[in-house]
């Protein structure tokens, strides 16, 4: 099984609901948090959806 490690890089203060709502479901909720979470294309397009909040910073596997 293929993983990615997803880091927080932006704050959700001031940004759309949408956008947090992405970051939760991530599993992220606080700056330079790292999550490791299994690579799926509904993972990668959440990532995609939010670029300027989370960052891809390692793929294992």
């Amino acid at each position: 099984m293929a993983t990615i490690v997803v880091k927080q890089i932006g704050s959700p203060i001031r940004r759309p609901k949408e956008q947090r709502a992405t970051l939760k479901g991530l599993g992220l909720n606080k700056m330079h948090r790292t999550r490791e979470l299994e690579d799926t294309p509904a993972v990668r397009g959440m990532v995609n959806a939010i670029p300027h909040l989370a960052k891809i910073v390692e793929e294992r596997g």
